[in-house]
């Protein structure tokens, strides 16, 4: 069985990782690409070897195969729930509570002159890097690494706490999450307003009342503290890393905490760690906006392939608008409403692929065929045909919330909505009110450090000028913070970089293998 082109783009979607928890009441996530496979036999013991068993059925779930010529193996290992990191929750390292952390190796039979391992993570967060490290394996034909990684490095992907296969966290209900998504992107009425303001605060409460004291236990600082705990299980002196979007944040935690113990870090699609929730909604916004300029332009000039020319960006709206009042219902009755035509977009921005698949969709959506659209929406928000989602979301703002110490009141978002619709009119309301997704989470929050990774060897941040997600500005920035940052630049379109142009693969694969960092200022064509 080969993957589908669909299989394809949602593959490169997740190694994107997602936008940020500013943007959906219940947080951003990589879509679910299929159930979710429990490792057999116990965890190993904090500090103990993992004991790793063949699973080969991992990947048939996921793709329907595996990778010629890949073996892929799991393992589990159980770290503290609390690395005592000031969170302020009651479950200390010395309490004897634990969280199991998934782990997948996949090794290439051609592997010579092995390094180590280069761990995964694909951002969210809430992405599984289980399923990113099955994916990964293909080869560059398939939007994975190339041999030259392949041939040197066993392939580690690992879910981190509280997502997926990791002692998972769920709270959220299927029907408040399909809310959320279908729910208006720019509630203009007082009540429509507060209604998403109940039902943000109606996800909040049952995450308390479930997890209560935990829920700071799953933010970036402790999960950066699990890193540690892989590196040893996979027996490497000093960490080899690949993270995506959310993962360049928790690469940067790591070599903040454990400076030494860096061998290479590469942060593709760069978060500012610096910046606080309303700054880094805003900077998405203008992201989205500028991505999506860059979609209507394309369609002008590319008339033959885009059905909505010459005025892409009126056509979309007017589908919004549409879809206000009189949302078109699908042959299973389902409602293709302005939230879940708008999150079509949002879903096709992350890819310059997906460009002309958006601009199907919405030409179909006018002649009263929702499919395109709800494939597209759902592909980014893992809902499958059932109507059901796995812990992504619940994960991403679990994580997230416990990250944020800002903290916007109901009447600030709601000037900002206001704001920034007149700066950023089709994101900037979203992004808004997404932002009382943590206006509304209870708990206490456990920000991670911000700071140089004195004594870390130079970590290669790569940023892409069209990424709508990550804005490339914050590139330097993270960079700049580390103080050990070397940028790489991609001028090219959609979320993340590595490994899609002949460019940035050479200057990566270089820095992975021999260590050799991309000369300053390099930047790379878009094709």
């Amino acid at each position: 069985m080969t993957c589908t082109s669909d299989r394809i783009r949602r593959v490169r979607l997740s190694l994107a990782g997602f936008v940020a928890a500013a943007l959906l009441a219940a947080g951003c996530t990589l879509p679910a690409f299929a159930p979710r496979t429990t490792a057999e036999g116990g965890a190993a013991a904090p500090g103990a070897a993992p004991t790793w068993r063949a699973c080969p059925e991992v990947a048939e779930e996921l793709v329907g195969r595996g990778a010629p010529g890949v073996r892929y193996e799991c393992a589990r290992i159980t770290v503290p729930r609390n690395w005592g990191a000031g969170t302020g929750a009651t479950a200390g390292p010395g309490s004897g509570e634990t969280f199991e952390i998934a782990l997948l190796r996949a090794r290439s039979s051609k592997q010579r002159d092995r390094i180590g391992s280069l761990v995964i993570n694909p951002g969210g967060p809430g992405g599984s890097g289980v399923d990113t490290a099955v994916y990964l394996s293909f080869g560059q034909a398939f939007g994975g690494l190339p041999a030259s990684i392949t041939d040197r490095f066993d392939i580690v992907g690992f879910d981190p706490r509280g997502v997926s296969r990791s002692s998972p966290v769920k709270c959220i209900p299927d029907a408040d999450l399909d809310a959320s998504f279908g729910y208006d992107p720019d509630p203009r009425t007082e009540e429509s307003f507060d209604d998403y303001v109940a039902l943000n605060r109606k996800i909040g409460r049952g995450c308390g009342d479930r997890y209560g004291a935990q829920l700071p236990l799953y933010g970036t600082e402790q999960a950066a503290r699990d890193m540690d705990a892989i590196r040893a299980a996979v027996g490497d002196e000093k960490l080899t890393y690949l993270g995506y979007s959310y993962g360049t944040l928790l690469g940067a935690t790591y070599a903040q905490l454990y400076p030494q113990r860096v061998r290479a870090l590469v942060l593709d699609g760069a978060v500012d760690p610096e910046q606080k929730l309303i700054a880094g909604s805003e900077s998405q916004a203008r992201g989205f906006e500028r991505a999506f300029g860059n979609f209507t332009r394309w369609c002008a000039e590319n008339a033959g392939r885009c059905p909505i020319a010459p005025d892409a960006r009126a056509a979309v709206t007017s589908a919004i608008d549409k879809a206000k009042v009189s949302p078109v219902r699908g042959a299973d009755g389902r409602e293709a409403t302005s939230g879940w035509v708008f999150y079509a977009v949002i879903s096709s921005l992350y890819t310059e692929s997906g460009w002309e698949e958006l601009a199907r969709a919405i030409d179909k959506l006018e002649g009263g065929d929702p499919s395109e659209v709800f494939r597209l929406a759902d592909a980014y928000a893992g809902r499958d045909d059932d109507g059901r989602y796995s812990n992504l979301f619940d994960a991403n703002l679990a994580v997230n919330c416990a990250d944020e110490t800002e903290k916007p009141s109901r009447e600030q978002i709601r000037q900002l909505q206001s704001q920034w619709r007149e700066k950023y009119p089709l994101f900037g309301p979203a992004l808004a009110v997404g932002m009382l997704g943590c206006a509304e989470w209870p708990g206490q929050r456990d920000p991670y450090p911000t700071g140089k990774a004195v004594g870390a060897p130079p970590i290669v941040v790569v940023g892409t000028t069209g990424d709508p997600a990550t804005p490339y500005e914050q590139t330097a920035r993270l960079a700049d913070m580390l103080g050990v940052g070397r940028v790489l630049t991609w001028e090219g379109e959609g979320h993340t970089a590595y490994p899609q142009t002949t460019c940035v693969t050479d200057a990566v694969d270089a820095y992975l293998i021999s260590l050799t960092v991309p000369r300053a200022g390099l930047r790379c064509p878009a094709r």
